[in-house]
């Protein structure tokens, strides 16, 4: 026998769950009957606060790894803080990359 729950939430969030789980090709009755059998079977739930990182930066990490892969503007290593200041200190054209 089937059962009605009630929810309140934002309309914002009913559209983007049921637009994400349209995208999946389920309902979003679907996707809320599979959330309520994994927490009766696992007995828990759990919540995630986990960013994602945006789009810019993203292509920030791209670019860096890029330049890791190609050896470009990479600093060079320092046997000591003091060479790694006095590097730091010189004008940029003076910098020697690795």
């Amino acid at each position: 026998m089937k059962t009605v729950i009630n929810i309140r939430t934002d309309k914002e969030t009913k559209e983007k769950a049921q637009r994400l789980a349209e995208d999946l090709g389920v309902t979003l009755s679907t996707v809320i009957n599979v959330y309520l059998r994994q927490f009766i079977r696992t007995k828990e739930f759990t919540f995630s606060l986990a960013h994602q990182m945006s789009p810019e930066l993203e292509a920030v990490i791209a670019e860096v790894e890029k330049d890791i892969v190609t050896g470009k503007n990479i600093s060079p290593a320092f046997d000591n803080a003091e060479d790694a200041i006095a590097w730091l200190e010189k004008p940029e054209s003076e910098r020697t990359y690795s």
